[in-house]
């Protein structure tokens, strides 16, 4: 139970890697701020299962593209918990777009829901967040290495490791942990929806040490060592997982 009695908001929470980020905290003690905001029934079953792991849970629907999303949803986590322990930035929106075809729309998608988006979340984070917080970042192999038609997503991704190292100085007085985890290939619904999945499954099982696709259990895992005493001197990094695929 190394988080008992502290309060995780994980952007993106209900399907995927946010699920199984916030069951893990809520399996070890932590309090869940659910953020999701179009698919309601996921949510719910995803809040079922933290209620059932004896934590409260607090439902966070919103757009965190949205700035005034973003301080409605910290507005109640100041009202119901009066502070935040961890920061999960994990909610990601883009198209896949050739980065010559990118046009405004689509940079502004990517930019707006997953770069600026961790950057309004932190700001306001720290105002509530106490001594020994943490923040974790997500992002994916795209941000260092070419992946064809993901453009516009991977800038996002290259501003999110950025941003996390600045953060990381700048909060450093506050001992507030800054950090980033770089997800490979995951088994998600997400990745199961590309039209040339089985195809792409195979050629990443194939270049992979590890043989298989990444599980969403092993970004958590990750995640979760990073938001413990145990990463107290880590800050700064992104660490990559992805079973040893960017090796070959």
């Amino acid at each position: 139970m190394r988080f008992k009695g502290k309060v995780a908001l994980v952007t993106g929470g209900s399907r995927g890697i946010g699920r199984a980020i916030s069951l893990r905290f809520a399996s070890e003690g932590a309090n869940i701020v659910l953020n999701f905001f179009r698919n309601r029934s996921a949510a719910e079953a995803t809040m079922a299962e933290i209620k059932s792991r004896g934590v409260e849970v607090l439902e966070a629907r919103g757009n965190i593209g949205n700035p005034q999303g973003v301080d409605k949803i910290f507005a109640k986590i100041k009202e119901q918990f009066g502070k935040l322990d961890i920061l999960v930035s994990n909610a990601a929106l883009g198209s896949f777009t050739p980065a010559l075809d990118i046009d405004d729309q689509a940079w502004d998608l990517a930019m707006e829901v997953n770069a600026k988006a961790y950057l309004h979340c932190v700001q306001r984070a720290k105002e509530m967040m106490p001594s020994g917080g943490k923040i974790v970042a997500i992002t994916s192999l795209g941000s260092q290495r070419y992946i064809k038609g993901y453009g516009s997503i991977a800038v996002s991704k290259a501003a999110i490791e950025t941003l996390t190292r600045y953060l990381a100085v700048e909060l450093a007085p506050q001992r507030i942990n800054v950090n980033t985890v770089c997800g490979g290939f995951i088994d998600t619904e997400a990745l199961r929806s590309l039209p040339a999945f089985e195809n792409l499954k195979q050629q990443v099982i194939t270049r992979t040490p590890g043989e298989r696709l990444g599980r969403p259990e092993d970004i958590a895992d990750v995640v979760t060592f990073l938001c413990s005493e145990d990463s107290r001197w880590i800050t700064g990094q992104t660490i990559i997982v992805d079973g040893g695929f960017s090796l070959t």
